[in-house]
């Protein structure tokens, strides 16, 4: 059964890069003004105000963490890189640990300088998630792979579908390694249904699901498609039938709006995330 439109809104977390022209007491106090009791947060401010300090400041305004942005970048074949990556990764995970997430969401890297190999880059991955993984868990956090839209998959993220996504954490305790469903990421994929129903409990067994982050889908893309993600409601993505679907696998967990995008950066904050909040309602409950 799905949530009540009430319920729903108390799952609404925002993610730091949909408002990052706040500051990070900003964030805390506008969410806390606006009743959003979640917030996913990113490594780069949280380290300039101190990780210890950031859970204090969102803990003391009655929020909570959910997920923190970003390790990954693990398809380095170069020792040296490789160690440097992992020595980051484990560092995320400790940042995680002190704002009280159990979410730190991977992003896996694209391909090596020269190289064609996505198989091999992939085995990169796959190899970091088992040394990664126990560390992880001895701090009460979970590593979540987040498939990236295939335009990405040369110098960002070669992990593109959630099949592939899936494949790769499979190897490894659903407690260590889950996913990321996000819908600007995934909205393409005819097949996405049934591996939602795969990650979720409907799988017959622990959810994979990790985080669920929203943002549309509109044309036409502008020339950083980094930046291209679109206002809930904007785009041609069916936003709520990707909540009904995370739901009916099984996921309660927090509902995260994540939009890059300068036009949004440009306002006011309080205005953007009360048009989130409206957006919300309109077309995700």
């Amino acid at each position: 059964m799905s949530d009540t439109p009430a319920a729903l809104l108390d799952r609404l977390s925002l993610n730091q890069q949909t408002v990052r022209q706040w500051s990070l007491p900003e964030l805390a106090d506008g969410c806390a003004r606006a009743g959003v009791r979640g917030v996913g947060l990113w490594r780069e401010p949280v380290r300039e105000y101190g990780p210890a300090a950031a859970a204090r400041l969102v803990r003391d305004a009655g929020l909570r963490v959910t997920s923190l942005c970003r390790g990954g970048f693990l398809t380095a074949p170069d020792p040296a890189a490789r160690a440097a990556a992992l020595d980051d990764n484990r560092a995320a995970v400790d940042e995680a640990a002190v704002l009280g997430t159990d979410t730190l969401v991977l992003v896996s890297g694209g391909l090596p300088a020269g190289s064609r190999d996505l198989a091999g880059a992939r085995e990169r991955i796959a190899d970091a998630l088992g040394e990664l993984g126990p560390y992880a868990a001895q701090r009460g956090v979970r590593l979540a792979l987040e498939p990236l839209h295939p335009m990405y998959a040369a110098d960002r993220c070669v992990v593109s579908t959630l099949t592939q996504a899936l494949d790769l954490a499979e190897r490894f305790p659903a407690d260590r390694v889950g996913v990321v469903i996000d819908t600007y990421h995934l909205w393409w994929d005819d097949t996405v249904g049934a591996q939602i129903d795969r990650a979720g409990t409907t799988g017959g067994a622990a959810s994979r699901i990790a985080a669920f982050q929203l943002a549309d889908w509109v044309t036409p893309l502008p020339a950083g498609v980094l930046l291209g993600r679109g206002q809930l409601g904007d785009g041609v993505v069916d936003l709520r039938w990707f909540r009904r679907r995370v739901e009916a696998a099984g996921y309660r967990g927090p509902v995260e709006v994540e939009i890059f995008q300068p036009a949004l950066w440009a306002r006011d904050g309080a205005e953007v995330l009360a048009e989130i909040v409206d957006r919300f309602r309109r077309h995700v409950g």
